[in-house]
């Protein structure tokens, strides 16, 4: 027969309860800490997390500028990565902006962050097109649509769209 011990009660002859140590509440500098140690958030966002967590808008405010000006929090290198990331992820520069301005920056804040990319737009195009549906897309009409559209959809202007879709046969 085992020696079982009695409901209720754990190995080591306890209850089986851990005991809680008193949670203390965060502070909203505290709070934006946690947000933004795990990734890059604009002034915007940052704000609109911490009142939606019932925070008081004065007090997270004030945490905001606190972090923004001790360098925690950066519109810029925020906007910088975002760009990055995204044009990464095969979107262009129209659906980037149209995220960026989301995000409460201004039109220069927007043009310096877009400044910020090192590629070429209808060269990134024609790569998204080419792994997309092949080498061959100009020369079937339906798919240079099928892409043109795609483009389009990902955020790429009309220049950009007409040169990664063109049938060029030296290309």
């Amino acid at each position: 027969m085992r020696d079982d011990p009695p409901a209720g009660d754990d190995a080591r002859g306890g209850s089986g309860r851990r005991r809680r140590t008193p949670v203390r509440e965060q502070t909203p500098v505290q709070r934006a800490l946690g947000l933004l140690a795990r990734r890059e958030h604009s002034r915007k966002e940052l704000s609109r997390k911490l009142t939606s967590r019932g925070l008081d808008a004065d007090e997270v405010q004030v945490a905001v500028d606190r972090l923004a000006g001790e360098g925690w929090q950066d519109d810029a290198r925020f906007a910088e990565n975002l760009v990055r990331s995204r044009a990464a992820s095969g979107y262009g520069p129209i659906r980037i902006r149209a995220e960026l301005s989301t995000h409460g920056l201004d039109r220069e804040a927007i043009a310096r962050a877009m400044d910020t990319f090192e590629g070429d737009w209808p060269e990134q195009a024609r790569d998204l097109v080419r792994r997309r549906f092949g080498p061959d897309v100009g020369e079937d009409l339906a798919r240079r649509r099928k892409a043109a559209d795609f483009l389009i959809r990902r955020g790429f202007d009309g220049a950009s769209v007409r040169a990664a879709t063109r049938f060029d046969p030296d290309d």
